[in-house]
C-alpha cells in the first residue's frame, strides 16, 4: 500500500471526473504521512510488548501492585483490590508511553495536513479528562466482572458474559447523553428545512426519531462523522458540525478572516469550504438509517454477544491451567485479573484477527445495501456527490492495493460505492 501512495501520483484516468490534481495530492502525502506514523507506532508498540514479557512487566507490575495496596492495609487475600490498583498502574503506563506519540500525531501530522484544531492546552485537558472518566468506568466495573468471576462456581462464564452485556448496553445508552458532552458540545439541531426534512425522511421509514443533535467536532479536528443511537423508541441522531456546510465552524472562520484573526487561524481555516449541502446530508442520513432499518446494528450486537460469550467459555476452560500463568511468570498464584489478560489479549490473539477480517468482509457488505437502501430513498445522486465530499474533506486516498484493502478497509474503496451508485444516479 505504501508503494500505492509512492508510486500513484498522478489523478487516475477513472477519477479525472470527481477528484481534482490538487486534492489527490493533498490526500497522497497526507496518506504516506500517516502510514510511516502507523508503521513505527506499530513497530514501537510491539517492541514495548515483547520487552515487556521477556523481562517480567507484568508480574513486576503485580508485585508492585501489592506492595502499595499492602501498603494500605490491604493484605494478598484482598485480590481485587491488588487487581484494581493494578489495572490504574497498567493504564498510566500506557497513558504515559502513548502520549509522546499521540501528540506527533495531533500536532505533526494531523496539523500539517489542515485538520488539527487543537491547542496544546486542550489536548492535555482532554487527555487527564479522558483518563478520568475512564477509570471511573473501568475500575468499578472490573472489581465486580471479577467478584462474579469468584463467586459464580462452575457456571460463572454465563454470569459474567451476562454482566459484560448488561455493562455494554448502559454504555451505549448513556454514552451520548452523559459521556461525551464531558469532551463535546452538544446542541440541538436548530429549527429549520433541514431538520424538517429528516424528521419527514425518518417518519417515512418508521424511525423513533426523538431528537437531532449537532455536536462541535470542529474544536478538535476538521473530519466529519454522523451517526445514530439510541434503544427501542428512543432514537437520536447526530451530525458534526463539520459535515454541515452551513453550521461547519471552519467555514464560518474562513468568511469571518478579515476581522482580526491571526495568520496562524488563517492559515488553518483559508480554502477550507467544507460540509455537505442539506440534500447531500440527507442521503448520508439515508444510508445512516439504512443500517437501522436492515437489522446491521441489530447483527452486530448479535455476533459481538455471541463471540463475548464464547471467549468467557473458553476462559472457563483454560483458567485453570497453571502452565498459562507460569509462562508469564506467575509461578505461585493465579490472579483472575492476570488470567483475563493472558487469555483475552495473548491466547486469543490470532483468533481475533481471523475474527476481525470476518467482520470488516461484513461490513463492507453492509455498508454496499445501507448505499443501496439510500438509493431506494430517491438519494443516489446526492449520495454519489456526498460520498465525493467527504472523502475530499478527509483526503481520503481513493487507490489502494487490493490486498490491504480486503484485509483493513471495513468500508468499500469509494470507486466501487460511486460505481454501485452510478447506474442510479444516471437513471
Amino acid at each position: 500500500q505504501r508503494r500505492v501512495y509512492r508510486t500513484t501520483t498522478h489523478v487516475p484516468r477513472e477519477l479525472g471526473q470527481i477528484m481534482d490534481s490538487e486534492t489527490f495530492e493533498k490526500s497522497r502525502l497526507y496518506q504516506l504521512d500517516k502510514s510511516t506514523f502507523s508503521f513505527w507506532s506499530g513497530l514501537y508498540s510491539e517492541v514495548e510488548g515483547t520487552m515487556i514479557l521477556l523481562y517480567g512487566g507484568i508480574p513486576f507490575l503485580w508485585n508492585l501492585s501489592g506492595q502499595i495496596s499492602g501498603h494500605a492495609g490491604f493484605g494478598p487475600e484482598y485480590e481485587i483490590i491488588q487487581s484494581l490498583v493494578f489495572l490504574l498502574l497498567a493504564t498510566l503506563f500506557s497513558a504515559v508511553t502513548g502520549l509522546p506519540w499521540s501528540l506527533y500525531n495531533t500536532f505533526v501530522i494531523e496539523e500539517k495536513h489542515g485538520f488539527n484544531q487543537q491547542t496544546l492546552g486542550f489536548f492535555f485537558k482532554d487527555a487527564i479528562k479522558k483518563f478520568i472518566v475512564t477509570q471511573c468506568i473501568l475500575l468499578p466495573v472490573t472489581s465486580l466482572l471479577l467478584y462474579i468471576i469468584k463467586i459464580g462456581g462452575d457456571y460463572f462464564f454465563i454470569y459474567a458474559w451476562l454482566f459484560t452485556l448488561v455493562v455494554s448496553l448502559v454504555l451505549v445508552t448513556i454514552y451520548a447523553d452523559y459521556i461525551a458532552p464531558l469532551f463535546d458540545k452538544f446542541i440541538p439541531l436548530p429549527e429549520g428545512e433541514l431538520k424538517q426534512q429528516i424528521e419527514t425522511m425518518a417518519k417515512s421509514i418508521d424511525f423513533p426519531l426523538t431528537k437531532v443533535y449537532v455536536v462541535e467536532g470542529s474544536k478538535r479536528s476538521s473530519h466529519s462523522n454522523a451517526y445514530f443511537y439510541g434503544f427501542f423508541k428512543n432514537k437520536r441522531i447526530v451530525l458534526f458540525d463539520t459535515l454541515l456546510e452551513d453550521y461547519s465552524a471552519l467555514n464560518k472562520e474562513s468568511a469571518e478572516g478579515e476581522d482580526g484573526e491571526n495568520e496562524e487561524t488563517k492559515s488553518k481555516t483559508k480554502n477550507k469550504k467544507q460540509g455537505c449541502k442539506n440534500e447531500e446530508v440527507l442521503a448520508v442520513l439515508g444510508h445512516e438509517l439504512g443500517h437501522w432499518k436492515l437489522g446491521h446494528t441489530v447483527k452486530n450486537i448479535i455476533i459481538s454477544q455471541m463471540n463475548s460469550f464464547l471467549c468467557f467459555f473458553l476462559f472457563a476452560v483454560l483458567i485453570g491451567r497453571k502452565e498459562l500463568f507460569a509462562a508469564f511468570g506467575f509461578y505461585d498464584t493465579q490472579p483472575t485479573l492476570i488470567g483475563l489478560m493472558i487469555i483475552f489479549q495473548f491466547i486469543f490473539s490470532p483468533y481475533n484477527e481471523v475474527l476481525s477480517f470476518c467482520l470488516t468482509v461484513l461490513s463492507r457488505r453492509f455498508e454496499f445495501q445501507a448505499d443501496a437502501f439510500a438509493k431506494e430513498l430517491g438519494k443516489a445522486k446526492d449520495l454519489y456527490s456526498a460520498l465525493i465530499k467527504l472523502n475530499k474533506d478527509n483526503l481520503g486516498f481513493p487507490v489502494s492495493d487490493w490486498i490491504f484493502s480486503m484485509w483493513h478497509y471495513s468500508h468499500p474503496p469509494l470507486l466501487e460505492r460511486l460505481q454501485a451508485l452510478k447506474e442510479a444516479k444516471q437513471e
